[in-house]
């Protein structure tokens, strides 16, 4: 398998398993990591996904040369010729966590990038290369980089194709922490449990409403929050979490 998948209680593990190849993403990769997608989006006991690379080399690398380019050129009119992914077509409001233990490049960045909460070894190095091969980020990379930092800080990455380090990356706020290589899986756990005590349906409903929104103006977006608010009060998790509090006890939430 190129992409290890478990689960561990309420949290789905993907792991990139190429660690010859840096990690790299080829068109197996691209595949099985929709497949898994898919499997824990639709898994009703999985309420936080992490993303992570095999070893401490490499998160991953970028889109493989020898396998993902090709492929890419030979299918540029076919869209459908790869699956939705989280990059780009895959709706995913459960929240996923980057556990980025090494080199992020490229598609390997872009696959952060559409992560929820990042952490990051004292090693990790993240950076769009693209441009120094002649070409553009395609999974998003453009438009996510210039929505998530300021807008020099993004051209900086993008246009010079210069990695940064794990540091840099923390003070733009590219990621959330930076930590030894060996407490990147311990923290992305700890973070996952941490989000797994909390309302399922409420934290899929605030990422929708943050990912949804950020495209909407700002009346739109307040209209769109005020639907999910209201939807919320509806569910069995609701009722439970206040009675929880009126209780003084830990909430046993469902995602009902």
């Amino acid at each position: 398998m190129a992409v290890d998948y478990k689960k561990e209680g309420r949290i789905a593990i993907f792991t990139i398993n190429r660690p010859e190849a840096f990690n790299m993403v080829n068109v197996q990769v691209f595949q099985e990591l929709h497949d898994r997608m898919v499997e824990f989006r639709d898994d009703p006991e999985l309420w936080v996904g992490i993303i992570t690379g095999a070893r401490t080399r490499a998160f991953s690398a970028g889109a493989d040369i020898k396998d993902m380019l090709p492929f890419a050129r030979a299918h540029r009119d076919s869209p459908g010729a790869l699956p939705p992914s989280i990059m780009r077509g895959l709706d995913m409001w459960k929240p996923l966590i980057a556990a980025v233990n090494g080199l992020a490049l490229g598609g390997g960045l872009e696959i952060v990038l559409a992560c929820d909460i990042r952490i990051a070894s004292e090693k990790a190095r993240f950076g769009t290369p693209e441009v120094t091969l002649g070409l553009v980020p395609g999974w998003g990379g453009t438009q996510r980089l210039p929505r998530m930092l300021p807008w020099c800080k993004a051209a900086e990455l993008l246009l010079m194709g210069r990695p940064i380090d794990a540091q840099e990356a923390y003070r733009i706020g590219l990621v959330n922490k930076v930590v030894p290589q060996e407490q990147v899986m311990p923290m992305a756990k700890e973070w996952a449990e941490a989000i797994c005590q909390a309302g399922p349906l409420a934290v899929r409903a605030a990422k929708e409403a943050m990912i949804r929104g950020s495209s909407m103006t700002l009346e739109d977006g307040l209209q769109l929050e005020s639907s999910l608010f209201n939807c919320i009060m509806d569910t069995e998790d609701y009722a439970e979490g206040v009675a929880a509090f009126n209780e003084k006890r830990r909430p046993v939430y469902k995602a009902k």
